[in-house]
């Protein structure tokens, strides 16, 4: 390449990481109630490590990993890191009624005081956030 782009050639985020505590919990809830399908699934027999491939309604990956003993993930007060993983939904009343009816706790729904959006949050089985935020 003779000359650089003016801009990084990126053009979305291909997935997300997380590690679980408890391998077989997270699978399900991301199995059974976020409704994701799985891409590929490993034992990492030298790590003691599970790695778990999945593709999010939407097309959103995920890699979800096990390790023995994790440190717990410091969430409140805010912790530097990532914050969120954030989900678009066309119908939040939807999205809460169905998990809801799956077992999980959404949060009350919102309003994003600056762009007018409602959104709601749960957490997967080791507290990590996870939005929903409703789009047109």
């Amino acid at each position: 390449m003779d000359t650089l782009p003016d801009r990084l050639p990126l053009t979305r985020v291909h997935h997300v990481a997380l590690i679980t505590a408890d391998y077989a919990r997270a699978r399900r809830f991301y199995l059974d109630v976020l409704d994701a399908e799985i891409v590929h699934e490993a034992y990492r027999e030298e790590r003691d490590s599970h790695k778990l491939d999945l593709r999010l309604p939407g097309g959103a990956q995920l890699e979800l990993f096990s390790f023995p003993s994790p440190p717990p993930r410091p969430s409140y007060p805010e912790a530097c890191g990532l914050r969120h993983l954030a989900l678009a939904t066309t119908d939040l009343d939807a999205c809460v009624a169905l998990l809801e009816a799956r077992g999980a706790r959404p949060e009350p729904i919102r309003v994003d005081e600056y762009t007018g959006a409602r959104f709601t949050f749960l957490a997967d089985p080791d507290g990590t956030p996870i939005e929903l935020y409703e789009t047109p």
